[in-house]
């Protein structure tokens, strides 16, 4: 029998594969010792699941945090529309189950002799150590916008401190300021991101400020959902949002904090509010564990999500090479599951089975309306390929109800996730 993957069909039979799999396995070692760095979605989805699949495991977390953050719904607080408190998610669960918590920056990772040094000095010994470390920002990629500079001009690309600084900026800037986004070439932490982000800006100024505009300044001629968020924002706020791609002068090459200046090649642009997403790359702890490349990214094996650089080592998130899989929440949820799996059969002596994947992003062009893109993909042969003719957009001429409905599932989506990954 053929089987036609198709938007719901994928989703449905996603979940029901992912339940019947997660079920406890033999294992040839008798307590592994099962290191994870880095408490996002991904991170804390590989440790609750390898605890699961492997309870006499001695499974641990390290992540600095005690509390983490949500880039997920982070939009929708910088508009306004949602409390940041409901963003943030404790680790109380992982330690319910068993799982070992360390609250310290990892700072070194020795591959050869299977080894973690801590910033405080101490060491951790690993059997098999997954990394999700999510990404950090290339400073200086753009002349004049070092880690200093985002205190005045927030990337907010990582949520918190700088959502909430962003947020108060919008929210003290006059009526009439002129606010910049900047967005970066691709790769980068959600695709989607950005445009969203400046759906929900453009609401804030039309309804709260509405004398005032946003201006996107744009490394790329394209971007995701592309048609769905013009259509959007051409209805919603045509007096309040304004998109410049690469081939208008959108690309920026130099800020200026004091001036609150952003530069093209053409022009030099004086806003009230600035916000600059820069160009990213894996975070830091990748590079020295030796699993980046010349990208500044890592790449894996697409079944077991282990190093190609680096044995015993897998990464997942954000920080891998995976595309045509983006690097979103979704993504990094599921590959944690998979890779769990898969640490779970290489400790048992099987061999690893292909297997099809799933992301679904949600983004908001208002409040209470979403739009969503699903991507499906095979990884045979030895990569990541889109399943043709799987997936797909929400209809660009969708109705407010049908809009409102994928808001709904959005949060929905969000709910479910977060409670997987932090219970």
């Amino acid at each position: 029998m053929t089987w036609t993957p198709n938007r719901r069909g994928v989703l449905g039979g996603l979940g029901l594969t992912t339940a019947a799999t997660l079920a406890p396995k033999a294992f040839a070692q008798s307590s592994p010792r099962l290191v994870i760095i880095g408490g996002g979605f991904g991170g804390a989805t590989v440790a609750r699941t390898l605890k699961r699949l492997i309870p006499n495991a001695d499974v641990t977390l390290i992540e600095p945090n005690e509390t983490y953050a949500s880039c997920p719904f982070s939009n929708l607080v910088i508009s306004g529309d949602r409390n940041l408190s409901v963003q943030l998610f404790r680790y109380d669960a992982l330690r319910a189950e068993g799982i070992t918590l360390i609250h310290t920056r990892a700072s070194d990772v020795a591959p050869a002799t299977r080894q973690i040094t801590l910033s405080d000095g101490a060491q951790i010994a690993y059997d098999r150590l997954v990394l999700s470390p999510g990404v950090d920002m290339r400073w200086n990629a753009i002349e004049g916008y070092d880690a200093a500079a985002a205190d005045r001009l927030p990337h907010a690309w990582k949520a918190g401190a700088q959502t909430t600084l962003l947020r108060n900026q919008l929210h003290a800037m006059e009526n009439g300021g002129l606010v910049v986004m900047t967005a970066p070439a691709a790769p980068y932490r959600c695709p989607p991101g950005p445009y969203e982000r400046a759906s929900l800006i453009a609401h804030y100024l039309k309804t709260q400020k509405p004398k005032s505009k946003l201006l996107i300044l744009d490394a790329k001629d394209s971007f995701s959902k592309m048609p769905l968020f013009k259509t959007a924002w051409a209805r919603e706020y045509p007096e309040h949002l304004e998109w410049r791609g690469a081939s208008n002068d959108g690309r920026i090459s130099r800020v200026e904090t004091e001036t609150m200046t952003v530069s093209t090649d053409f022009e030099d642009i004086t806003a009230a509010v600035i916000n600059v997403i820069p160009p990213q790359k894996a975070g830091a702890i990748a590079d020295a564990a030796g699993v980046t490349d010349a990208t500044g990214w890592c790449p894996i094996d697409p079944i077991t999500f282990e190093s190609t650089r680096q044995e015993n080592i897998h990464v997942i998130g954000d920080a891998t090479i995976a595309a045509p899989m983006p690097k979103s929440a979704f993504s990094a949820n599921l590959q944690g599951k998979l890779c769990a799996l898969a640490i779970t059969d290489l400790l048992a002596g099987r061999t690893q089975q292909t297997t099809i994947l799933a992301n679904t992003c949600y983004s908001y062009t208002t409040p209470q309306e979403a739009i969503s893109i699903v991507g499906v993909y095979d990884n045979a042969g030895g990569a990541f390929t889109i399943i043709e003719g799987a997936g797909g957009l929400s209809p660009i001429n969708g109705s407010i109800a049908i809009r409102q409905a994928e808001a709904a599932q959005a949060t929905a989506w969000f709910n479910a996730v977060t409670g997987e990954a932090f219970g």
